[in-house]
Protein backbone atom coordinates (compact mmCIF):
# COMPACT_ATOMS: atom_id res chain seq x y z
CA UNK A 1 0.00 0.00 0.00
CA UNK A 2 1.20 3.45 -1.16
CA UNK A 3 2.27 5.95 2.11
CA UNK A 4 1.21 9.03 2.58
CA UNK A 5 4.55 10.59 1.24
CA UNK A 6 4.32 8.58 -2.17
CA UNK A 7 0.99 9.84 -2.58
CA UNK A 8 2.62 13.42 -2.41
CA UNK A 9 5.27 12.46 -4.53
CA UNK A 10 2.91 10.70 -7.59
CA UNK A 11 1.06 14.56 -7.31
CA UNK A 12 3.71 16.02 -8.16
CA UNK A 13 5.06 13.65 -10.83
CA UNK A 14 1.64 14.50 -12.42
CA UNK A 15 2.07 18.07 -11.83
CA UNK A 16 5.98 18.24 -13.87
CA UNK A 17 3.94 16.17 -16.50
CA UNK A 18 0.92 18.29 -17.01
CA UNK A 19 3.08 21.78 -17.09
CA UNK A 20 5.44 19.95 -19.48
CA UNK A 21 2.26 18.94 -22.21
CA UNK A 22 0.76 22.50 -21.67
CA UNK A 23 4.18 24.26 -22.48
CA UNK A 24 4.79 21.24 -25.57
CA UNK A 25 1.42 22.40 -26.65
CA UNK A 26 1.88 26.06 -26.96
CA UNK A 27 5.08 25.47 -28.91
CA UNK A 28 4.17 23.04 -31.02
CA UNK A 29 0.86 25.35 -32.30
CA UNK A 30 3.54 28.49 -32.31
CA UNK A 31 5.83 26.43 -34.68
CA UNK A 32 2.58 25.14 -36.95
CA UNK A 33 1.36 28.64 -37.27
CA UNK A 34 5.15 29.93 -38.29
CA UNK A 35 5.32 27.47 -40.76
CA UNK A 36 1.58 28.09 -42.26
CA UNK A 37 2.88 32.11 -42.20
CA UNK A 38 6.41 32.30 -42.91
CA UNK A 39 6.21 28.93 -44.93
CA UNK A 40 8.29 25.31 -45.47
CA UNK A 41 11.33 24.76 -47.20
CA UNK A 42 11.64 22.46 -49.92
CA UNK A 43 15.38 21.51 -48.73
CA UNK A 44 17.01 21.86 -45.72
CA UNK A 45 18.99 24.97 -47.01
CA UNK A 46 16.69 27.88 -48.73
CA UNK A 47 14.26 26.66 -50.61
CA UNK A 48 14.39 27.86 -54.75
CA UNK A 49 10.35 29.66 -54.21
CA UNK A 50 8.13 29.76 -50.84
CA UNK A 51 6.01 27.14 -50.46
CA UNK A 52 3.70 29.52 -48.02
CA UNK A 53 0.35 30.22 -49.48
CA UNK A 54 0.56 33.67 -47.74
CA UNK A 55 4.45 34.67 -49.49
CA UNK A 56 3.25 36.76 -53.01
CA UNK A 57 6.70 37.33 -53.42
CA UNK A 58 8.42 34.43 -54.46
CA UNK A 59 11.30 34.54 -52.06
CA UNK A 60 12.84 31.40 -50.34
CA UNK A 61 11.63 31.13 -46.61
CA UNK A 62 14.53 30.74 -44.16
CA UNK A 63 16.01 27.20 -42.39
CA UNK A 64 13.35 25.21 -41.00
CA UNK A 65 15.43 25.38 -37.71
CA UNK A 66 15.41 28.68 -37.76
CA UNK A 67 11.69 29.41 -38.41
CA UNK A 68 11.22 26.82 -35.07
CA UNK A 69 13.58 28.40 -33.22
CA UNK A 70 12.29 32.14 -33.15
CA UNK A 71 8.77 30.73 -33.23
CA UNK A 72 9.68 28.98 -30.27
CA UNK A 73 11.31 31.62 -28.38
CA UNK A 74 8.56 34.36 -29.15
CA UNK A 75 5.91 32.40 -27.67
CA UNK A 76 8.00 31.74 -24.53
CA UNK A 77 8.77 35.43 -24.32
CA UNK A 78 5.17 36.67 -24.41
CA UNK A 79 4.20 33.64 -22.21
CA UNK A 80 6.91 34.75 -19.39
CA UNK A 81 5.93 39.15 -19.76
CA UNK A 82 2.16 38.13 -19.38
CA UNK A 83 3.70 35.72 -16.05
CA UNK A 84 5.33 38.85 -14.65
CA UNK A 85 2.64 40.70 -14.91
CA UNK A 86 0.26 37.93 -13.42
CA UNK A 87 3.14 37.34 -10.78
CA UNK A 88 3.08 40.71 -9.05
CA UNK A 89 -0.57 41.64 -9.86
CA UNK A 90 -2.57 38.73 -9.64
CA UNK A 91 -3.38 38.15 -6.08
CA UNK A 92 -4.57 41.86 -5.52
CA UNK A 93 -6.87 41.39 -8.84
CA UNK A 94 -8.16 38.26 -7.29
CA UNK A 95 -9.02 39.69 -4.12
CA UNK A 96 -10.91 43.21 -5.40
CA UNK A 97 -12.89 40.39 -7.73
CA UNK A 98 -14.35 38.00 -4.84
CA UNK A 99 -15.06 41.46 -2.90
CA UNK A 100 -12.59 40.50 0.02
CA UNK A 101 -12.18 42.55 3.14
CA UNK A 102 -9.24 42.19 5.21
CA UNK A 103 -9.73 41.70 8.74
CA UNK A 104 -7.59 42.24 11.88
CA UNK A 105 -7.34 40.01 14.85
CA UNK A 106 -9.57 41.70 17.01
CA UNK A 107 -12.35 40.93 14.81
CA UNK A 108 -12.63 37.80 14.59
CA UNK A 109 -9.88 35.97 17.56
CA UNK A 110 -10.64 32.70 16.60
CA UNK A 111 -10.21 32.75 12.93
CA UNK A 112 -6.83 34.35 13.51
CA UNK A 113 -6.13 31.95 16.40
CA UNK A 114 -6.77 28.60 14.05
CA UNK A 115 -4.93 30.23 11.14
CA UNK A 116 -1.53 31.04 13.60
CA UNK A 117 -1.64 27.66 14.62
CA UNK A 118 -1.79 26.19 11.34
CA UNK A 119 1.28 28.39 9.99
CA UNK A 120 3.30 26.93 13.25
CA UNK A 121 2.16 23.15 11.75
CA UNK A 122 3.92 24.33 8.12
CA UNK A 123 6.03 26.21 8.82
CA UNK A 124 4.50 29.41 6.83
CA UNK A 125 4.54 33.19 7.84
CA UNK A 126 1.27 34.50 8.67
CA UNK A 127 -1.24 35.17 5.84
CA UNK A 128 -3.20 38.17 5.54
CA UNK A 129 -7.02 37.17 6.37
CA UNK A 130 -10.23 38.23 4.24
CA UNK A 131 -13.70 37.80 4.78
CA UNK A 132 -16.01 37.69 1.96
CA UNK A 133 -19.66 38.55 2.80
CA UNK A 134 -21.69 36.24 0.92
CA UNK A 135 -23.66 33.45 2.78
CA UNK A 136 -22.09 30.35 0.43
CA UNK A 137 -20.15 28.25 1.93
CA UNK A 138 -16.35 28.57 0.35
CA UNK A 139 -12.56 29.67 0.90
CA UNK A 140 -9.50 30.03 -0.88
CA UNK A 141 -5.69 31.41 -0.93
CA UNK A 142 -4.08 33.77 -3.49
CA UNK A 143 -0.63 35.01 -3.27
CA UNK A 144 2.52 34.39 -5.17
CA UNK A 145 4.45 33.32 -2.37
CA UNK A 146 4.22 32.40 1.68
CA UNK A 147 5.81 35.29 2.18
CA UNK A 148 2.72 37.46 0.30
CA UNK A 149 -0.25 35.06 0.74
CA UNK A 150 -3.71 36.10 1.86
CA UNK A 151 -6.72 33.77 3.05
CA UNK A 152 -10.56 34.72 2.40
CA UNK A 153 -13.15 32.85 3.56
CA UNK A 154 -16.98 33.64 3.14
CA UNK A 155 -19.02 34.13 6.72
CA UNK A 156 -21.19 31.39 5.17
CA UNK A 157 -18.46 28.97 6.04
CA UNK A 158 -17.16 30.55 9.27
CA UNK A 159 -20.64 30.78 11.05
CA UNK A 160 -20.91 26.81 10.18
CA UNK A 161 -18.32 25.03 11.10
CA UNK A 162 -16.75 23.84 14.22
CA UNK A 163 -13.19 25.03 14.91
CA UNK A 164 -11.61 21.40 14.27
CA UNK A 165 -12.85 21.80 10.54
CA UNK A 166 -12.09 25.42 10.45
CA UNK A 167 -8.98 24.59 11.18
CA UNK A 168 -8.97 21.72 8.39
CA UNK A 169 -10.08 24.64 5.75
CA UNK A 170 -7.10 26.93 7.13
CA UNK A 171 -4.75 24.01 6.92
CA UNK A 172 -6.26 23.26 3.03
CA UNK A 173 -5.38 27.20 1.72
CA UNK A 174 -2.26 27.26 3.52
CA UNK A 175 -1.15 24.12 2.07
CA UNK A 176 -1.63 25.73 -1.17
CA UNK A 177 0.35 28.33 -0.27
CA UNK A 178 2.92 25.84 1.16
CA UNK A 179 2.94 24.07 -2.24
CA UNK A 180 3.25 27.59 -4.88
CA UNK A 181 -0.23 26.19 -5.93
CA UNK A 182 -1.09 29.66 -6.80
CA UNK A 183 2.06 30.52 -8.60
CA UNK A 184 1.72 27.20 -10.45
CA UNK A 185 -2.07 27.96 -11.52
CA UNK A 186 -0.91 31.49 -12.25
CA UNK A 187 1.69 29.90 -14.94
CA UNK A 188 -0.31 27.42 -16.29
CA UNK A 189 -3.56 29.71 -17.10
CA UNK A 190 -1.40 32.35 -18.84
CA UNK A 191 0.08 29.22 -21.03
CA UNK A 192 -3.42 28.40 -21.61
CA UNK A 193 -4.62 31.53 -22.54
CA UNK A 194 -1.83 32.25 -24.83
CA UNK A 195 -2.96 29.72 -26.54
CA UNK A 196 -6.28 30.22 -26.90
CA UNK A 197 -4.96 34.25 -28.33
CA UNK A 198 -2.49 32.50 -30.67
CA UNK A 199 -5.51 29.69 -31.84
CA UNK A 200 -7.96 33.25 -32.41
CA UNK A 201 -5.52 35.37 -33.95
CA UNK A 202 -4.69 32.55 -36.60
CA UNK A 203 -7.87 31.87 -37.26
CA UNK A 204 -8.52 35.54 -38.01
CA UNK A 205 -5.43 35.37 -40.30
CA UNK A 206 -7.02 32.78 -42.34
CA UNK A 207 -10.36 34.34 -42.68
CA UNK A 208 -8.69 37.45 -43.85
CA UNK A 209 -6.10 35.59 -46.07
CA UNK A 210 -8.65 33.81 -48.06
CA UNK A 211 -7.99 35.46 -51.20
CA UNK A 212 -4.11 34.84 -51.44
CA UNK A 213 -4.73 31.16 -50.19
CA UNK A 214 -7.03 30.56 -53.07
CA UNK A 215 -4.29 32.39 -55.58
CA UNK A 216 -1.64 30.38 -54.08
CA UNK A 217 -3.60 26.80 -54.09
CA UNK A 218 -4.50 27.66 -57.97
CA UNK A 219 -0.43 27.91 -58.48
CA UNK A 220 0.31 24.77 -56.46
CA UNK A 221 1.41 25.26 -53.25
CA UNK A 222 3.26 22.33 -52.20
CA UNK A 223 2.52 18.62 -50.19
CA UNK A 224 4.66 19.72 -47.13
CA UNK A 225 2.65 23.29 -46.73
CA UNK A 226 -0.31 21.36 -47.18
CA UNK A 227 0.24 18.73 -44.70
CA UNK A 228 1.77 21.66 -42.29
CA UNK A 229 -1.56 23.55 -42.74
CA UNK A 230 -4.12 20.88 -42.15
CA UNK A 231 -1.83 20.28 -38.97
CA UNK A 232 -1.95 24.30 -38.11
CA UNK A 233 -6.02 23.80 -38.90
CA UNK A 234 -6.20 20.67 -36.39
CA UNK A 235 -4.04 22.25 -33.54
CA UNK A 236 -6.00 25.88 -34.27
CA UNK A 237 -8.91 23.52 -32.88
CA UNK A 238 -8.16 21.32 -30.91
CA UNK A 239 -4.80 22.82 -28.74
CA UNK A 240 -7.16 25.52 -26.75
CA UNK A 241 -9.43 22.46 -25.92
CA UNK A 242 -7.03 20.53 -24.65
CA UNK A 243 -5.09 23.09 -22.65
CA UNK A 244 -8.16 23.54 -20.99
CA UNK A 245 -8.54 19.94 -19.98
CA UNK A 246 -4.55 19.79 -19.04
CA UNK A 247 -5.63 23.08 -16.92
CA UNK A 248 -8.50 21.67 -15.60
CA UNK A 249 -6.63 17.85 -14.66
CA UNK A 250 -4.00 20.31 -13.07
CA UNK A 251 -6.40 21.87 -10.50
CA UNK A 252 -7.80 18.64 -9.97
CA UNK A 253 -4.40 17.20 -8.71
CA UNK A 254 -3.45 20.21 -6.54
CA UNK A 255 -6.74 19.78 -4.82
CA UNK A 256 -5.87 16.16 -3.95
CA UNK A 257 -2.46 17.10 -2.98
CA UNK A 258 -3.66 20.38 -0.72
CA UNK A 259 -6.27 17.70 1.27
CA UNK A 260 -3.64 15.19 1.72
CA UNK A 261 -1.07 18.11 2.83
CA UNK A 262 -3.97 19.40 5.20
CA UNK A 263 -4.12 16.00 6.68
CA UNK A 264 -0.39 16.06 7.46
CA UNK A 265 -0.67 19.61 9.60
CA UNK A 266 -3.42 18.98 11.41
CA UNK A 267 -3.48 15.14 12.03
CA UNK A 268 -7.00 15.37 12.06
CA UNK A 269 -8.33 13.96 8.32
CA UNK A 270 -11.84 13.79 9.36
CA UNK A 271 -11.98 16.96 10.29
CA UNK A 272 -11.75 18.41 6.65
CA UNK A 273 -13.78 15.08 5.10
CA UNK A 274 -16.33 16.95 7.59
CA UNK A 275 -16.02 20.21 6.20
CA UNK A 276 -16.18 19.01 2.98
CA UNK A 277 -19.09 17.41 3.78
CA UNK A 278 -21.06 20.33 4.91
CA UNK A 279 -19.73 22.36 1.12
CA UNK A 280 -21.28 19.43 -0.14
CA UNK A 281 -24.62 19.92 1.17
CA UNK A 282 -24.44 23.98 0.71
CA UNK A 283 -26.33 24.85 -2.29
CA UNK A 284 -26.00 28.29 -2.65
CA UNK A 285 -23.62 29.56 -5.33
CA UNK A 286 -20.93 32.38 -4.29
CA UNK A 287 -22.18 35.35 -6.02
CA UNK A 288 -18.38 37.38 -6.29
CA UNK A 289 -17.00 34.04 -8.01
CA UNK A 290 -16.17 33.68 -11.87
CA UNK A 291 -15.14 31.56 -13.70
CA UNK A 292 -11.85 32.66 -13.94
CA UNK A 293 -11.07 32.68 -10.20
CA UNK A 294 -13.30 28.92 -9.66
CA UNK A 295 -10.37 26.96 -9.77
CA UNK A 296 -9.32 28.92 -6.03
CA UNK A 297 -11.62 27.76 -4.20
CA UNK A 298 -11.77 25.19 -1.55
CA UNK A 299 -14.74 23.74 -4.15
CA UNK A 300 -16.00 25.37 -7.33
CA UNK A 301 -18.34 28.06 -6.61
CA UNK A 302 -20.91 27.12 -9.30
CA UNK A 303 -20.60 23.45 -7.81
CA UNK A 304 -24.43 22.81 -9.01
CA UNK A 305 -23.53 23.87 -12.48
CA UNK A 306 -20.75 21.87 -12.73
CA UNK A 307 -22.50 18.41 -11.72
CA UNK A 308 -24.89 19.34 -14.32
CA UNK A 309 -22.65 19.59 -16.97
CA UNK A 310 -19.46 18.33 -16.14
CA UNK A 311 -20.89 14.75 -15.85
CA UNK A 312 -17.75 13.06 -17.10
CA UNK A 313 -15.07 14.56 -15.10
CA UNK A 314 -12.56 15.95 -17.77
CA UNK A 315 -14.45 19.74 -17.37
CA UNK A 316 -14.10 20.12 -13.51
CA UNK A 317 -12.43 22.25 -11.96
CA UNK A 318 -12.31 20.45 -8.67
CA UNK A 319 -12.28 16.52 -8.12
CA UNK A 320 -15.72 15.00 -6.92
CA UNK A 321 -16.00 15.72 -3.01
CA UNK A 322 -17.38 12.18 -2.33
CA UNK A 323 -13.76 11.32 -3.66
CA UNK A 324 -11.97 13.48 -1.90
CA UNK A 325 -13.66 12.56 1.53
CA UNK A 326 -12.76 8.94 0.43
CA UNK A 327 -9.05 9.64 -0.13
CA UNK A 328 -9.28 11.29 3.22
CA UNK A 329 -10.69 8.37 5.32
CA UNK A 330 -8.31 6.47 3.83
CA UNK A 331 -5.32 8.49 4.66
CA UNK A 332 -7.73 8.21 8.68
CA UNK A 333 -7.14 4.58 9.01
CA UNK A 334 -3.90 4.88 8.04
CA UNK A 335 -3.32 4.01 4.26
CA UNK A 336 -3.46 5.78 1.11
Amino acid sequence: MASFDDLIRENKRNTVLLCVLVTLLLCALASVIALVVVGVPETSGYARHSTSPYDSTGAAPPPLTHTLTVAVLAALAVAAVMIAFSYYGGAATVLAISRAREIRKSDDPQLFNVVEEMTIAGNLPMPRIFVIDDTAMNAFATGRDPRHAAVAITEGLRRRLSRDELQAVMAHELAHVRNYDIRLAMFVAVLVGLIVILADVFARYMWWGGSSRRRSNRGGGGAIQLIVLVLALVLMILAPLFAKLIQLALSRQREYLADATAAGMTRHPEALASALAKLEADPEVLEAANRGTAHLYIVNPFKPHERRFSASGLFRTHPEIKDRISRLMTIARGGV
